[in-house]
């Protein structure tokens, strides 16, 4: 060992002298904060994404308006895998798009296959000829246009 003098003679002195505290409450308050934050986002995401009717009529619109506009590539993003394994894209247009301007008008909620989807009315005004067709969209990755039919 050496000797000589040093800089600090003395032992360390404990830096912690009292009791050790346990900190259970800063635990539970992480955990109820997170729980809080949790069940907040629950609530929240309803009113910011809007419900599955809103976001049905949203995409019924925007799938009729891009294939009354010819925009084919728009339209089948948003139709269902088993209607895309059906229909080739050159054939949406045939199978959906009706004379006029289209204008979703209802909606009514349903199922199919037993999950949850909306039937939104669709009227397309053709210079006062109006056809009335229903689109099944249902939550697939995302909302999607699944079917049509002929309505009255």
């Amino acid at each position: 060992m050496s000797t000589g003098p040093f800089l600090y003679d003395d032992d360390p002195t404990p830096l912690h002298t009292g009791e050790p505290r346990t900190r259970n409450g800063l635990i539970v308050g992480l955990l109820g904060g997170t729980a809080l934050v949790a069940v907040l986002m629950v609530v929240v995401m309803p009113l910011v994404n809007g419900s599955g009717e809103d976001q049905s009529r949203d995409v019924a619109t925007v799938f009729t308006s891009a294939l009354s506009q010819g925009d084919v590539v728009t339209a089948y993003a948003l139709i269902c895998d088993s209607e895309r394994a059906r229909i080739a894209p050159d054939q949406l247009a045939g199978e959906y798009l009706q004379p006029g301007t289209p204008a979703v008008t209802a909606a009514t909620r349903s199922e199919v296959d037993g999950a949850p989807a909306q039937l939104m009315e669709v009227r397309w005004d053709d210079a006062g000829t109006i056809t009335t067709t229903e689109l099944t969209v249902v939550p697939e990755g995302g909302t999607k246009v699944c079917g049509t039919r002929l309505v009255g």
